[in-house]
């Protein structure tokens, strides 16, 4: 028997007030990327070495090391395996880039990088480094990401993170507001619990400091077992996006403390190991179309010593970077100024590699030109985005989308992300 007519109709009535609430809660929960910047790296420094002066420091003896060790195409190939034509591209831009903004995103860190230098100990440390990001921002030397990692929300260490987090916010506004790319890590979690916790101490430092509501942000560090699976066998990431409240901006893999707390043996612990693999498999999946972004950890092979102990530390390293860009982790950490060549050389030649074939499919995209590809508006987004972000780190030039895609930054950003936060049709 045949559907009567308008029956189709009806039926999508019916279904539209049957799934309203799952719509609702598949937009609240997967609201895309918001497109705006993510640094390709953070630079975590103990917080009692804080200078105003350090990004310049670092990005001085970065050129250095740069020009002693990898000053030519030849060495950077050698040394790195970036074919020879490439690192001729990449070379000058990261000179560049590490004589402008040689740190995209300083953290502060009070936990690993202090321990337990007491109240009185840590308090004065607070105020001074605090004062030293203030006196960079006022300079314009401060890298456009800055924020503070304080101690655990865990029993031991709850109320001296608490009382860091409170009164470095505090004298960050007294002394004249947050900067505009300021930002928290809530490291150990340990107990979904704790997130929650994280949201309730956001709300009232933000309270108590005058801060508009929502203005502290947090990232999460993934680095013990119980924030990948919960006691009772259930994936404790997704709970964890969910009970940050959207104050989550990006989960953060911690390399060693991670793989230390499954038993791994020192010698063999890295970013590459299978069980990092696996748990940043699973940060992942459950982030994806969430807004909340991804980092990778770091190696703690620093090229310093002997120059053959030197190349192979910068060939593992960049090595390394090249193998979190093309698994999609688009930041990463670095702990020393000598790992900021290799970071710069692979990441600008990462980009650069794919650039014209990106621009030349972008442009026939927005020509709607079918002689050559015929690629689907997702498969468009994800070209725009991978320009996008080698635009935002220096790898790509302005003239060189215009010119490859007829597009500008903006443009960009818009085709990346249709709806800037909304989820894509």
């Amino acid at each position: 028997m045949s559907a009567g007519p308008g029956s189709m109709a009806e039926l999508t009535d019916v279904l539209d007030e049957r799934l309203a609430g799952s719509d609702r809660e598949l937009d609240r929960r997967y609201p895309g990327d918001a497109g705006t910047r993510q640094p390709v790296h953070t630079v975590y420094v103990p917080a009692d070495e804080v200078t105003a002066g350090l990004p310049a420091q670092w990005g001085e003896a970065a050129l250095e090391l740069l020009d002693a060790g990898l000053g030519t195409a030849e060495r950077v190939a050698e040394v790195t395996g970036i074919e020879r034509s490439l690192a001729a591209e990449v070379l000058p831009l990261v000179r560049e880039k590490l004589a402008r903004e040689p740190i995209e995103d300083l953290r502060v860190d009070f936990e690993d990088g202090i321990g337990d230098r007491g109240d009185d100990g840590e308090d004065a440390i607070v105020d001074a480094s605090a004062d030293q990001v203030l006196a960079a921002v006022a300079a314009g030397t401060a890298p456009p990401f800055v924020g503070t990692r304080f101690k655990s929300l865990e029993a031991p260490t709850r109320r001296r993170g608490l009382r860091t987090l409170d009164r470095f916010v505090g004298r960050l506004v007294a002394g004249g507001g947050l900067p505009e790319g300021f930002i928290l890590t809530l490291p150990k979690v340990t107990a979904i619990e704790q997130v929650g916790a994280m949201v309730s101490a956001c709300e009232v430092v933000e309270s108590a400091h005058g801060l508009p509501a929502g203005r502290l942000g947090f990232e999460i560090q993934v680095e013990t077992p119980q924030s990948i699976v919960t006691l009772d066998g259930r994936s404790a990431v997704p709970p964890m996006i969910a009970a940050a409240a959207g104050r989550c901006t990006s989960l953060h893999y911690g390399t060693y403390d991670y793989s230390a707390s499954l038993g791994i043996a020192a010698g063999e612990q890295s970013m590459e190991h299978p069980a990092a693999d696996h748990a940043k498999a699973v940060m992942q999946v459950s982030a994806a179309g969430t807004g909340v972004r991804l980092s990778d950890g770091s190696t703690n092979v620093i090229p310093v010593g002997e120059s053959a102990a030197v190349d192979a530390a910068w060939a593992l390293h960049a090595r390394l970077v090249r193998r979190s860009l093309a698994r999609g982790f688009y930041q990463g950490w670095d702990l020393h100024p000598a790992q900021l060549p290799t970071r710069y050389l692979a990441t600008f030649a990462f980009y650069r590699d794919g650039l014209a074939g990106a621009l030349e499919r972008l442009r026939a995209y927005v020509a709607q030109d079918t002689s050559g590809f015929l690629d689907e508006p997702a498969t468009a987004r994800a070209l725009a985005w991978f320009v996008a972000r080698g635009l935002q780190c220096g790898a790509v030039t302005e003239d060189e989308v215009r010119s490859g895609a007829h597009l500008d930054g903006p443009e960009l950003v818009a085709l990346a992300h249709p709806g800037l936060g909304g989820r894509d049709s």
